[in-house]
């Protein structure tokens, strides 16, 4: 790493100046990664700021009497290399003075107060602006209703309450635990639009008790609440409170706690509109309303509240954990700081934090939040758009604005007048139009391999359904699942005495009207005429039974395997005409049939090309199997090849919930049909699920994005 400079052309703006800590300003000791820090912060704005212990002396020389030039000589004798620089010095006042915890009076203390509200109010409404997604309005100081609330808790606030919950959280979910059908199958109701106005209500409840449990947490350790209000959070109203004020809590511990406070308030809500749901029938009001309850208190907190990709309760309470203040903001600079020091090669760089196993924290953390960032953004936008195009398209487009083109303007500004590249200017300028010009070239010029991807299922090309041909008991089973069959082999043999009864009656009477004939035909020659009828009638009504007696015997309609229900199950049982005892499959002709939505078929219906296909059976990943003639049906199909492709099959192709084959797709599939190349090391079992992919001619990434991305857009914007 390089020196850290020591001097800047700039002291003299602050070096005869005379700031001391405003009267009001508190300071809380804590400590992170086993070092010492001062937390200064100011109950008015209900500002902090983090002091190191060699900056919190240069503060505490700062008295209104001592100049920053003679509290900056004072620490530099003391701590040598240890002491902050002059232009680390600058900084130090600034972000003080700028947090309304210093005052210098070198000016009229009234000019810098408003100067200083100024200044923050017009960053909080740039910030409000840029972040119309999150817009926050504050309604009213909660701490009356808090300081009612709070005492009437406090016995449970502690390592008791804790225990009550979590045994109460586990009983709740080993009840759950048996309707994971139900849970599953409610969850189209709810997101229904009749069901919007009850969700929306619900969900402000769950998010008022939410804030209620920072709140009371809060209180309990002597914090205080000054602001509640509302957050528009993608549209959807929400609460929030102000509990900031446990950052400068010594302990971590209530640092966590306070963070956690909101998540165990809500899921203990769930928990109790869990057994709500259990306890009444479907139909209700109620039980919907309870399922509402669990869907957002309990799915919201988890996806969202506990994530500390975003700057919500997990992130505070990693922050807390690992002992990262500023997490988000420090990982970020340091981002800038590797980018600087390494890419543009400036030596007049700072990196946030000097510990080695900080800065891989922050570098892991602050990458997956710019990813993390960058797929929220799509996700959220196409949602919106989804619903409300007009909406969605603003809110997009504000947003990238806020995320995207704000930082490039603030790059173009840092490359044209930023003082830290004064000298090296030309280069800086020049390595940024390199880097613009490589990743428009790997992203716009340089084909790349062009791939899409699919589940199947092996199937036979020839298959029939085995069923029994006529109701009777079954007597013997000659075919167990699995075996090789031949046409017409017998697999299940079954009896009936009443059909043999009546096949015997009918043979009597048979012979009973052949004797009449013969006797006509030797006595009376009038009345051959009515007894042939009679031979003719009985002779149809035993060729009948016959027939349905050799349905008794279901024998296999072709040669194939044979698959299904073991009939050896079945003997001593009655089976009925039409009863399904399997099938048998041609294992030596098989296909792979894929099921695929609009949007993951879309390419198949305009490529001109011939996509190649590779397939790996999911019972054996290792392999790779060729596909070739590949053939698409382009009409949407209600029904799945198998219903191994569906949820309960074990696919991921969610099907209708009153639909006990599995096989009918809530939304429409596409099914293509690839024949396999014969492979030494696979041979497809009918029924097999397998992964495709198909790859086809290569293309810029830029040309496949904004293909996929039109047919995301196709796919779930109703214009």
């Amino acid at each position: 790493m390089s020196e850290r400079p020591t001097f800047s052309p700039h002291w003299h703006r602050v070096a005869a100046t005379k700031p001391r800590l405003r009267p009001h300003v508190q300071m809380t000791r804590q400590r992170y990664r086993g070092r010492r820090w001062h937390v200064a912060h100011d109950p008015a704005s209900n500002k902090f700021y983090r002091l190191s212990p060699v900056s919190h002396e240069i503060v505490g020389l700062l008295d209104g009497v001592r100049t920053v030039e003679d509290a900056w000589k004072i620490v530099v004798e003391k701590h040598g290399d240890e002491a902050p620089t002059q232009p680390e010095v600058i900084q130090l006042v600034s972000n003080l003075y700028n947090s309304n915890l210093l005052s210098i009076e070198a000016s009229p203390e009234t000019e810098q107060l408003l100067r200083r509200q100024k200044d923050r109010l017009v960053k909080k409404v740039q910030g409000q602006a840029l972040g119309i997604m999150y817009f926050r309005m504050k309604l009213f100081n909660p701490d009356g209703i808090i300081s009612a609330v709070e005492p009437v808790l406090r016995p449970l606030i502690g390592r008791v309450g804790l225990a009550i919950w979590a045994a109460f959280i586990l009983f709740t979910l080993s009840r759950l635990a048996g309707h994971t059908e139900a849970l599953a199958g409610g969850f189209k109701d709810a997101i229904a639009p009749s069901n919007w106005g009850w969700l929306i209500a619900v969900y402000v409840l769950a998010k008022a008790l939410h804030e209620l449990g920072h709140g009371v947490i809060c209180k309990r350790f002597g914090g205080q609440v000054p602001e509640f209000g509302t957050l528009l959070l993608v549209l959807v109203p929400s609460p929030y409170v102000d509990a900031s004020a446990c950052w400068g809590f010594a302990s971590r511990w209530q640092r966590i706690a306070v963070g956690a406070g909101g998540m165990i308030f809500e899921l203990f809500f769930a928990a109790i509109m869990a057994h709500v749901w259990l306890t009444t029938s479907p139909g209700m009001l109620m039980h919907q309303v309870a399922y509402n309850a669990m869907l957002t208190a309990g799915l919201s907190t988890v996806l969202f509240n506990a994530n500390p990709l975003m700057r919500f309760d997990g992130y505070y309470i990693l922050s807390d954990m690992l002992e990262i203040p500023n997490m988000m903001q420090r990982s970020f600079q340091h981002l800038q700081y590797l980018i600087q020091r390494y890419v543009y090669r400036l030596d007049d760089v700072t990196p946030p934090t000097t510990d080695r196993s900080e800065q891989v924290t922050l570098t892991i953390y602050g990458i997956g939040a710019m990813i993390y960032r960058v797929v929220l953004f799509v996700t959220i936008s196409l949602y919106v758009m989804g619903k409300m195009f007009a909406i969605g398209l603003i809110l997009a487009v504000w947003t990238a604005a806020a995320w995207f083109i704000m930082p490039v303007g603030k790059l173009v500004k840092w490359l044209s007048s930023g003082p830290k590249i004064a000298e090296h200017r030309g280069r800086v300028i020049a390595t940024t139009l390199g880097l613009v010009a490589l990743g428009a070239v790997l992203i716009g010029v340089i084909p790349m391999p062009d791939t899409r991807r699919g589940v199947g299922v092996v199937e036979s090309e020839l298959r029939s359904g085995v069923f029994i041909g006529e109701t009777g008991f079954v007597r013997e089973s000659l075919a167990y699942p699995g075996d090789a069959v031949e046409a017409g082999q017998a697999i299940v043999v079954l009896e009936s005495p009443q059909l043999a009864s009546q096949l015997a009656m009918a043979r009597a009477q048979l012979a009973e009207f052949e004797s009449i004939e013969r006797e006509a035909t030797a006595t009376s020659p009038s009345a051959v005429g009515v007894a042939r009828e009679r031979v003719a009638a009985a002779k149809s009504a035993v060729a009948f039974l016959e027939k349905r007696a050799e349905r008794l015997v279901v024998r296999a309609p072709h040669a194939g395997t044979f698959i299904g229900r073991d009939p050896h199950e079945l003997i001593g049982q009655l089976a009925s005409i039409g009863q399904v005892l399997g099938e048998v499959v041609d294992t030596d002709n098989v296909r792979i049939a894929a099921a695929m939505t609009q949007l993951e078929a879309a390419w198949l219906f305009d490529v001109g090309e011939k996509p190649r296909v590779a397939m790996r059976p999911v019972s054996r990943p290792g392999v790779v199997v060729k596909g070739d003639e590949i053939r698409a049906i382009d009409a949407g199909q209600a029904y799945l090849p198998h219903a191994s492709l569906g949820f309960a099959g074990g696919g991921t192709i969610r099907t209708k919930q009153d639909d006990s084959s599995g096989l009918q797709a809530e939304t429409a599939q596409f099914i293509v049909y690839v024949e396999p190349i014969a492979n030494e090391d696979w041979h497809g079992v009918p029924g097999e699920r397998v992964h495709l992919r198909f790859r086809l001619s290569a293309k810029p990434l830029a040309v496949q994005w904004v293909d996929r991305l039109h047919k995301l857009i196709q796919g779930r914007v109703q214009l």
